[in-house]
């Protein structure tokens, strides 16, 4: 908060400079700042000034208060409320989309769902009304279906740490399996079904007998908790007797390792210094294992460990075996012939058919059927072959790595029951989709990922059909089929799937308040969550929670609470809105108008005109007064941005006057992002400006909005040719609130050539790495930061330091930096997670609460920027033209 007091000459503000939070105030010349109010504990918050400075109202301990500005005399304010507000009441709703979780079941007839927290179950085929399996509050999540897909698993937190649940279909009686005081996630069926194995407190990998209710720990190490946890960091030998698992190690590396189911220890198989990894898969053969690993900024990749030698297979095989004489003996149920007739008997009454379970049948189709002969007689019934056990050779397994050709960047990979194919969720220009990897050697197909789909948004819970000819998936919250092999089989379809609950919103804030407080007390980067007593703010808020009437109360309670940690990259942000809600969407023109005339006249000049903006695409120049939009004249009490309500991109007709002539032209607004963007490449072009006219063309100039992917594209564009051939750039970081690719910045200004190229005909040689496409700048630099350089924009500056590649100019950063995850709560809302503390190796320090340094301390005058000027610019240029020589 910032107001001018009465006469314009001071600037109030909070702060907690002097320990508890209060109102300072200073001058607007260089005098001392003064604290006015004297609080020795408690909040500031939401302060706002009255029209003459005279008196400014904020909220402490939850009442209101008011500061005279004149005496500095606060008060607080008696206020009794008179009547029930309105809060929502118990609402029935019908979900049709914003599924969160999705599991086929092994027969392929029915599928479970997660929506609103709540486990629901259809038919796979028809989808319809599903049936509601659970009544909690608290949310239900990792879906598993028993073998003979009469059973389902899931987790529940509805008594604090989550336990496992198991619900049978024909009884409809619910059982808990766990009893830990500890969470429990993940739960995965053996083969034969007898065994549950699962992960407990993201520590332990244990097996849980459903027979004997016992339990044993199967491994141990450091695994994902929920809601971070990978998607599929263990798996079952396709025999039952080993279970491979992906913990992470030293460094934080994820590699995987192998455990008997019996007992034993667990053995390594991989080797990756690569940190993520998010699916784990078990050939069904029993011969390899699969799973995708890979480095942030880095494409994920799929790698293979062959757990015996492995032996090529070769088409020409497969036309030999045609010549290949058929041995005498028993017949063998995959030969081509009719076995032997046994000697006949008397006949005897056929007993009854007796029933076999769905997934027997799914996945034996020949068992309890009756072998036919080639008359049609039937025969003694085949018996279900067994899965040879799976023996794994740990010499040299480490040379039996190699890496899937897949060609994308694979989020998760899943393989086919049949083996033939493996099943990639991947992006590809940052477009998530499913793609399809032939797996078998003899396959016709080119051993490229082929795309299954190809619809905006991201894909989720994909998985195979039992006869893997079919992939079921969630987009857009929504259950999608699409086939494996198009034109076989039937076509892309949704199964349709309602669920309908009840919500009740005095029940549910409460189970989101909790969610917020539990997932930070098991993620809070630092384990004193910064001196605060954590369960005491708890204790203090809940009350308040209870008595919230809204939404946006929960969540402003919360926010307070979590305000508590002192940590920047936290919060609490609303749930997104219903399908088919229309977001208030304000048209932009890109323009600037003249505030004096506006003031005085009540009329819109244009003093500035983005180029490439809707105004400037029209035609509109600096002077032109517009005068009406779709017909509706504007004054000086018009709110033109209610005229351009739900205008972008829409046709709308200005009427302007320019030299005194009226006319009337046709514009496209613009969203507020996109100008936004232009405004802001008005800036930086007009600063690079700056820098060639200070500099004398000397110098070169780039500016990085953020750390993203797409702004270190566009240093990449910026740092053009004429930029290139500067004595020195200056390398503008102000504003920027972080990202994750600092490193990649840090290198391009680091690298440099220690070989030269040059071809005949040349007029010099040129730096290797360029040449070679490596991207280097190899000319000095300046760094120019300030106080709103948060989070990797501060990275980068510790790194620009410790790389030792110039001076930095203008203002400590932010102290504003913790590696940070996110999640969703039960009501949709969204919480950030600050989960990593991030510490300089220079010095030691935690970088958070502490800004990173400058060399030349520079703070731009109040109002500076309204004029031509730049005094950070200026600091910086003569800085760096004096480096390399005037």
């Amino acid at each position: 908060m910032a107001h001018v007091g009465p006469g314009g000459q001071k600037l109030f503000y909070t702060s907690d400079q002097g320990g508890a939070e209060n109102i300072w105030t200073t001058g607007l010349t260089k005098a001392a700042p003064q604290q006015v109010t004297n609080f020795k504990d408690g909040r500031v918050l939401w302060p706002s000034a009255s029209a003459d400075g005279r008196l400014i109202v904020f909220e402490r301990d939850f009442g209101i208060w008011t500061l005279n500005t004149e005496n500095g005399q606060a008060q607080p304010v008696r206020i009794v409320r008179r009547g029930a507000p309105a809060s929502p009441t118990v609402e029935r709703q019908r979900f049709t989309d914003r599924l969160q979780e999705l599991a086929l079941s092994p027969d392929g007839k029915k599928v479970a769902f997660v929506v609103h927290g709540e486990v629901f179950a259809a038919s796979a085929a028809d989808g319809g009304d599903a049936t509601r399996l659970t009544s909690t509050v608290p949310a239900e999540s990792d879906l598993t279906w028993a073998p003979d897909s009469r059973r389902l698993i899931y987790a529940s937190a509805r008594d604090g740490a989550r336990h496992l649940y198991s619900y049978t279909f024909a009884t409809g009686q619910e059982t808990r399996l766990t009893n830990s005081p500890l969470s429990d996630a993940q739960p995965r069926f053996s083969p034969d079904g007898k065994l549950l194995a699962f992960e407990r407190d993201a520590k332990e990998l244990r097996i849980l007998d459903l027979a004997t209710k016992q339990e044993r720990v199967a491994g141990t190490g450091r695994f994902g908790r929920p809601p971070l946890a990978a998607e599929r960091s263990f798996v079952w030998s396709p025999d039952g007797r080993w279970l491979a698992f992906s913990p992470a190690g030293a460094r934080g590396f994820t590699n995987v390792q192998v455990v008997p189911t019996a007992g034993g220890a667990a053995r390594a198989v991989s080797f990756l210094a690569n940190s993520n990894s998010n699916s784990l898969s078990w050939s069904p053969d029993g011969k390899y294992l699969l799973f995708d690993t890979g480095q942030r900024t880095e494409d994920a990749q799929v790698a293979r460990i062959d757990l015996q030698l492995r032996t090529p297979r070769f088409r020409e095989d497969q036309f030999r075996d045609l010549f290949k004489e058929a041995v005498p003996g028993p017949a063998s149920p995959d030969k081509n012939q009719s076995p032997p007739q046994p000697p006949a008997r008397p006949a005897s009454p056929a007993p009854l058919p007796v029933a076999t379970a769905d997934s027997a049948r799914a996945k034996n189709p020949a068992a309890g059927k009756k072998a036919r002969s080639k008359n049609g007689a039937a025969t003694a019934s085949l018996p279900t072959p067994a899965k040879p056990p799976v023996n794994i050779n740990f010499d040299d397994i480490r040379r039996r790595l190699s890496l899937v050709p897949v060609g994308v960047d694979v989020r998760s990979q899943r393989i086919s029951p049949d083996g033939k194919w493996l099943l990639l969720t991947a992006t590809v220009s940052n477009q998530t989709n499913l793609y399809i990897y032939p797996l078998d050697e003899l396959s016709k197909d080119a051993p490229t990922a082929r795309q299954l789909t190809a619809t905006p948004g991201p894909k989720r819970e994909a998985q195979f059909s039992p006869d893997s000819k079919e992939v079921y998936y969630l987009d857009q919250g929504r259950i999608q089929v699409v086939p494996v092999e198009v034109g076989k089989g039937p076509a892309a379809h949704p199964v349709a799937v309602a669920a309908e609950l009840d919500v009740d919103f005095e029940q549910e804030k409460l189970v989101v308040f909790d969610e917020a407080w539990s997932y930070l007390r098991d993620f809070f980067n630092d384990p004193t969550f910064n001196g605060t007593d954590w369960p005491a703010q708890r204790e203090k808020f809940a009350p308040y929670v209870a008595g919230a009437r809204t939404p946006d109360e929960v969540r402003r309670l919360v926010n307070l609470m979590i305000g508590e940690l002192n940590a920047s990259h936290s919060g609490m942000g609303p749930a997104p809105a219903a399908t088919g809600t229309v977001a208030p969407a304000t048209g932009r023109l890109g323009v600037r108008f003249d505030p004096a005339e506006y003031e005085q006249n009540g009329r819109l000049r244009l003093t500035t005109v983005l180029p490439l903006g809707a105004a400037a695409l029209a035609g509109l120049k600096p002077g032109d007064v517009l005068l009406a939009v779709d017909g509706r004249p504007l004054n000086g009490s018009t709110n033109l941005d209610e005229l351009l309500q739900y205008k972008v991109g829409r046709r709308t007709t200005l009427r302007v006057s320019a030299d005194g002539k009226e006319r009337e032209v046709v514009v496209r607004p613009l969203s507020r992002d996109t100008e936004k963007g232009l405004d802001y490449r008005q800036w930086v072009e007009e600063r690079r400006a700056y820098v060639a006219q200070a500099s004398g063309g000397r110098l070169g100039y780039v500016h990085m909005f953020d750390m993203s992917a797409a702004s270190l594209a566009q240093l990449y564009v910026d740092l053009d040719a004429e930029n290139m051939t500067r004595d020195g750039v200056v390398v503008d970081v102000r504003n920027n609130n972080g990202g994750f690719v600092n490193v990649y910045a840090i290198d391009v200004l680091a690298r440099r050539s220690y070989l030269s190229m040059m071809s005949r005909g040349m007029a010099a040689p040129v730096p290797a790495r360029s040449a070679l496409g490596q991207r280097s700048l190899e000319v000095p630099t300046v760094l120019v930061t300030n106080q709103h350089s948060l989070s990797d924009a501060e990275d980068f500056s510790e790194g620009y330091r410790a790389s030792h590649l110039g001076k930095i100019v203008g203002e400590p950063t932010g102290g504003w930096i913790i590696f940070t995850s996110g999640t969703s709560l039960l009501d949709g809302s969204s919480l950030r997670l600050p989960t990593s503390t991030i510490r300089a190796t220079r010095d030691g320090q935690v970088m958070e609460m502490n800004p990173r340094p400058v060399d030349i301390p520079v703070t731009r005058p109040i109002g500076e920027s309204y004029t031509p000027h730049d005094t950070q610019l200026d600091a910086a240029v003569k800085e760096l033209l004096g480096q390399v020589g005037k």
